[in-house]
């Protein structure tokens, strides 16, 4: 009798130490489940299965050692899960910097927009200034030919310059600058307002005035203004700093990208957003990282427990997990 309720006794000690141990297992396989999702790795996931293949195994078969599978997860899972997580852990803190790295970029761009002139501002307010500066060749015109004193330029045509000149105009050196601007006095029509070639008062007249903008120079604070006659391909600048008007060869400025009429900070606010996305892309990347030597340990892992013989050599597991916590405290993650 004494023997029959120790017996009994036993066996209900026996049976919680084996529920305690499954359950433990089944904690220990949802784990394994979250980070199989979070990398998305088949590699992961194929650990996973294979861990719960052992699981159900001892599940199923109460006559194996059941403490065989809680020295399994000791040996192998528990450290696979602690690694995965470092790893998880390491990863998210990446991300998060990038994160960060986007919204404040983001920021940037967005006051950008907000102060920034645009390409479609430019587009529109060199047409004025286009006609601005025709009405006031045509005016000038006749302030020469009828030997006035009139002024001819018309209001606030500097204002033009002032405004686009820094964003939208290019870089030329002081010395092209020099070379651009030189004449013989002797071939100008000249009086105290302004500054223009015979030849170029001539071709404009016979244009009936008729030119657009074709760029905007500047060198230092200097700037020059490039005209086109609609009709034909030649060009002429304007110099608002002494309102000259001289002939102009677009062959000095071949060095000189003018396909573009984006301002610095459009052209930069483009570029921080191709990094936004590339940024955006990386994150997608980075979450998932997994180093390649901890990969190609994971495969060794899975190739000891995949052995169908596995638990006839379950210490051999050990040294596996050995090599797996001595990762946890490396420099490789």
């Amino acid at each position: 009798m004494y023997f029959y309720i120790y017996y009994k006794g036993y066996s209900k000690l026996m049976d919680e130490n084996r529920l305690n141990i499954l359950n433990e297992s089944n904690r220990m396989l949802s784990k394994l489940q979250l980070l199989s999702v979070f990398f998305e790795d088949e590699l992961i996931y194929k650990l996973y299965l294979r861990t719960q293949v052992i699981h159900k195994l001892f599940e199923t078969n109460p006559e194996i050692d059941i403490n065989k599978l809680e020295l399994f997860h000791v040996q192998f899972t528990t450290s696979l899960v602690d690694l995965l997580r470092k790893i998880k852990k390491n990863n998210e803190n990446n991300v998060s910097l990038v994160l960060d790295e986007i919204q404040l970029t983001k920021e940037m761009v967005d006051q950008m927009d907000d102060n920034a002139l645009t390409e479609q501002d430019f587009k529109i307010d060199r047409q004025r200034q286009a006609l601005k500066v025709n009405l006031s060749l045509r005016k000038l015109y006749q302030v020469l030919s009828d030997n006035s004193n009139d002024y001819p330029f018309s209001k606030n045509i500097n204002a033009f310059s002032l405004r686009y000149g820094s964003d939208f105009f290019y870089n030329i050196t002081p010395d092209l600058y020099n070379e651009l601007v030189q004449y013989n006095y002797n071939d100008t029509y000249h009086n105290t307002n302004a500054i223009i070639q015979r030849k170029l008062m001539g071709i404009l007249l016979k244009r009936e005035f008729r030119t657009e903008f074709y760029c905007g120079l500047k060198a230092g604070n200097l700037i020059l203004e490039i005209y086109k006659f609609m009709d034909e391909d030649r060009h002429f600048l304007f110099s608002p700093a002494n309102n000259l008007f001289l002939f102009c060869d677009v062959t000095k400025l071949s060095g000189i990208e003018n396909n573009s009429n984006l301002s610095k900070k459009e052209k930069l606010a483009h570029e921080l957003q191709d990094k936004i996305d590339k940024l955006q892309s990386d994150v997608v990347t980075m979450k998932s990282y997994m180093p390649p030597e901890i990969k190609s340990l994971l495969a060794e892992n899975y190739k000891k427990i995949a052995d169908i013989n596995f638990l006839q050599s379950l210490s051999d597991v050990d040294v596996q997990a050995n090599i797996l916590k001595a990762m946890l405290n490396t420099d490789i993650i």
